[in-house]
């Protein structure tokens, strides 16, 4: 049987953290930004996880 290859796109959008959740960070956080307000975008600087439904095809994305 071949070996699993990770989808590189997602390996560079995805981080497995120590309990083997998964991180991404916030869209929307590139240009145009002075029409939104100083907490938005001091919120859309954090990572935060996937949402559960899409769990499943990201793991799949990333087999290592």
């Amino acid at each position: 049987m071949p070996k699993q290859k990770t989808v590189r796109g997602a390996a560079k959008r995805f981080k497995k953290t120590a309990c083997g959740k998964l991180k991404r960070h916030h869209a929307f956080k590139t240009h145009i930004l002075n029409k939104m307000s100083p907490k938005r975008r001091r919120q859309l600087r954090k990572a935060t996880l996937i949402s559960p439904a899409d769990v499943p095809s990201v793991k799949r994305m990333l087999p290592n």
